[in-house]
């Protein structure tokens, strides 16, 4: 199957890479699919997104099946999804997403390493700047595996308001 291949249903295409951009800020969570030796494997992860570079970071266990399944084939797809939740009585589901393929890499540069947690850390605590200031050592920093995806492509597709046809 192509990767590539357009949406069917043109009315719920996002085109805008912006929003695409804003779904993958927003998300709470990437679900990641990737493959090892034509076996899948899906993991659900917490994530930063930098929009100026087009990457998403991760952190994770050194060692795992993640990181064999990533260090044997670095292509990934992947999905940001913002649940609307369904909508009673109309038989609809309402959600904006953005699906991407990209290369995984990890990184191994201290000031990069840095940067990605910082954006991490910003996204997903209340008080980001607390734990900037009391976890981010460089010890602790140096044991973080830290993974990078380079977006290579983008699409999305939303439904946000409730289409009833009949």
């Amino acid at each position: 199957m192509n990767a590539m291949r357009e949406i069917k249903r043109k009315e719920k295409a996002i085109t805008d890479v912006d929003e695409m951009k804003e779904i993958l800020l927003k998300a709470q969570y990437v679900t990641l699919a990737m493959s090892k030796e034509n076996q899948p494997y899906l993991v659900t992860l917490s994530h930063g997104y930098d929009p100026e570079k087009g990457v998403i970071f991760f952190h994770c266990a050194s060692e795992g099946k993640k990181i064999d399944y990533l260090t044997s084939n670095d292509v990934v797809w992947g999905q940001a999804l913002i649940d609307h939740g369904y909508a009673q009585g109309a038989c609809d589901h309402l959600y904006a997403t953005t699906q991407f393929k990209g290369k995984v890499s990890f990184i191994h540069d201290m000031d990069e390493k840095m940067q990605a947690l910082i954006n991490m850390i910003q996204k997903l605590d209340k008080n980001p700047q607390a734990i900037i200031n009391t976890q981010l050592r460089e010890k602790s920093v140096a044991k973080v595996t830290i993974g990078r995806i380079d977006i290579e492509y983008m699409t999305g597709k939303k439904q946000i308001t409730v289409n009833i046809s009949l």
